[in-house]
C-alpha cells in the first residue's frame, strides 16, 4: 500500500459522500446480504450490457427485414466488427479491477491514472485497427465467402470500423464509472443509444422519412452515430457530475504517464487475448458456416444472438463481482473476497438454469421474433434456428461459470495463466471439435455448436479451478 494510503481509506472505500461507493457488505455478513450487494451493483450493469446487445439485435432484426444476403453481410460485418473491437477492450477492462482495486487502497490518483491511460489506448489501438476494415472484402472472400455477401460486409465495415475509437472510448468509461459505483448513469444512457439506432436505421436502411434507401450501409452509419453520442454523454457526466468532478479525469489529458499506461497495457492485453480466443472461436464457426449456405448462416446469426443475450446477463454479474473482489482485494481482505465470490458464482449458476429453461421451451417463437414469414427463405431459416437454440442451451451453464471464473480472476488482477486457458481451450479443444464434428461427422451446424460446448465447458472447469485454488484465505 502506498504511503498515506490507510489515511485516505475513510474517504474513499467507505465514504457515503458524493461520488464514491457506499460502505460493501462486510465480510462475516450474511449470503443475502452480500447477495443485495452483489445485485445492487451488478443489475444496472446486466441492463447495460443487455441494451448493448440491443442494439445489434436492433440492427439482426432490421437487415433481416430488408433481405437474406444483407443479413448474412451484417452477420460477418458485425461479428468481424466485434472480433477486432474485444482484443482492444482488454485496455478498458483492465481500468475497472484497477480502480476497484485503487479505491480499495483508498488510492485517489490511481483512479485518474488508470482511466487516462486506458483512454491513451483505446484510442491508439482504434487508429492501428481501421486498416482492416477497408480491406476487408479480400479477407472475406480468402476466407470463402460468397461475393455478395463480401462486397456487402466490406460496405458495412468501412463505415462501421469509423466507430472502433468511440465504441473503445464508451467502454473505458463504462468500466470507470461501474468501478465508482456509478451504474446508473451507465444504464440509462445505453438504453437512449438503443432508441437513437433503432431510430436512424428505420431512417436509413429503408429510405424512410425522406432518408436514402441505404440498407447494410444505413445500419453502419447508425452504430457508428450511436457509439459518437454515448461517449460524448458518459464523458459529460463523468467530467462534470460533481461528485465525480475531483477526479480532474479530462484535465491535462494530454500528458503522458508511463507508469500507468505500463500497468493497463499489461493487464489488459491478457484480457483482450483471453476475450479474443473465445470471440474467434465464435467468428470462426461464423466463417465455416457460411461455407455450409447463407440459410445456415443467416440461422447462426438469430441463434447467436439470442445466446448472447442470456450471456449479456452472466457479462454483467461478471462485471460485478471484478469490482466487489477487487474492492476486497486492494483492502487485502481475504475473507470479504471468498465470500464475494461464492455469492457471484451461485447467481450466475441460477441465472444460467432460467435460460436453459426459456431455450429448451420457446426456441421457434424467439428465433421468428427475427424473421419476415412472408419470405420464402424464412422457413428454412426458422428450422435451422430452432436446431442450433437447442444447442445454445447445453452451453448456457458452461457459459455462465468461464465469464464468472474471468471476472473474478480480474478482480484478483490475475490474466496472464487465464489466457492460456482461453487459448487452449478454444482452439485446442473447441476448434477441432466443431470442425470434425460438422464436417467429418457429417453433423453440419449442429456439430459446430457441439464445438461450441465442448471449448466452453473445458474453460469453464479450468478458470473456476485456478480461481479457487489461488483465492486467498483468511488468517
Amino acid at each position: 500500500m502506498q504511503p498515506g494510503a490507510a489515511s485516505r481509506r475513510g474517504t474513499l472505500a467507505g465514504a457515503e459522500g458524493p461520488g464514491y461507493p457506499g460502505p460493501m457488505a462486510h465480510p462475516q455478513s450474511s449470503v443475502p446480504a452480500h447477495a443485495r450487494a452483489t445485485l445492487r451493483l451488478g443489475l444496472p450493469l446486466i441492463g447495460s450490457h443487455l441494451a448493448q446487445m440491443a442494439l445489434h439485435v436492433t440492427d439482426t432484426i432490421m437487415v433481416g427485414w430488408y433481405g437474406v444476403a444483407a443479413l448474412a453481410a451484417v452477420v460477418l460485418g458485425a461479428s468481424s466488427f466485434f472480433v477486432v473491437f474485444i482484443l482492444g477492450a482488454g485496455f478498458a477492462q483492465a481500468v475497472m479491477p484497477l480502480v476497484a482495486g485503487a479505491l480499495g487502497q483508498g488510492d485517489e490518483a490511481q483512479v485518474r491514472r488508470a482511466t487516462r491511460m486506458g483512454l491513451w489506448l483505446s484510442v491508439a489501438y482504434g487508429v492501428a485497427s481501421y486498416p482492416l476494415f477497408w480491406w476487408s472484402g479480400p479477407i472475406l472472400l480468402a476466407l470463402g465467402q460468397q461475393p455478395e455477401v463480401a462486397a456487402l460486409g466490406q460496405d458495412y465495415m468501412r463505415i462501421a470500423g469509423a466507430g472502433m475509437i468511440p465504441a473503445l472510448l464508451v467502454m473505458v468509461l463504462k468500466s470507470h464509472l461501474a468501478a465508482l459505483e456509478r451504474t446508473q448513469v451507465v444504464l440509462w444512457v445505453t438504453v437512449a443509444g438503443v432508441a437513437v439506432n433503432a431510430a436512424v436505421n428505420w431512417a436509413l436502411i429503408f429510405g424512410n422519412w425522406g432518408a436514402p434507401e441505404l440498407g447494410v450501409e444505413g445500419a453502419a452509419i447508425a452504430s457508428v452515430l450511436t457509439q459518437g453520442l454515448t461517449f460524448a454523454a458518459l464523458a459529460l457526466y463523468a467530467a462534470m457530475c460533481p461528485g465525480l468532478s475531483r477526479f480532474r479525469l479530462f484535465q491535462r489529458f494530454w500528458r503522458a504517464d508511463p507508469a500507468a499506461l505500463a500497468r493497463v497495457f499489461r493487464l489488459g492485453l491478457p484480457i483482450g487475448f483471453t476475450s479474443l480466443a473465445e470471440s474467434s472461436l465464435f467468428q470462426a464457426t461464423a466463417v465455416m458456416m457460411g461455407w455450409i449456405g447463407t440459410v445456415e448462416l443467416a440461422a447462426h446469426g438469430i441463434a447467436l444472438e439470442l445466446a448472447a443475450l442470456t450471456f449479456m446477463v452472466h457479462v454483467g454479474l461478471s462485471n460485478a463481482a471484478t469490482i466487489r473482489v477487487g474492492r476486497f482485494h486492494g483492502a487485502a481482505d481475504a475473507g470479504g473476497l471468498r465470500r464475494a465470490g461464492i455469492v457471484a458464482v451461485g447467481l450466475s449458476m441460477g441465472l444460467g438454469l432460467l435460460a436453459v429453461a426459456l431455450f429448451l421451451a420457446m426456441p421457434a417463437p424467439l428465433v421468428s421474433i427475427f424473421l419476415d414469414e412472408a419470405k420464402p427463405e424464412s422457413a428454412a431459416i426458422l428450422g435451422v434456428g430452432v436446431s442450433l437454440l437447442t444447442m445454445a442451451a447445453l452451453f448456457q451453464m458452461a457459459d455462465a461459470a468461464q465469464v464468472m471464473a474471468l471476472g473474478l480472476l480480474r478482480g484478483v488482477q490475475d490474466t496472464k495463466v487465464p489466457m492460456v486457458i482461453a487459448i487452449v481451450s478454444y482452439w485446442a479443444v473447441g476448434m477441432p471439435a466443431a470442425y470434425g464434428l460438422a464436417f467429418g461427422a457429417g453433423l453440419g451446424a449442429d456439430g459446430l455448436w457441439l464445438g461450441l460446448v465442448a471449448g466452453l465447458t473445458v474453460a469453464a472447469g479450468l478458470l473456476m479451478w485456478r480461481f479457487w485454488s489461488r483465492a486467498p484465505r483468511p488468517a
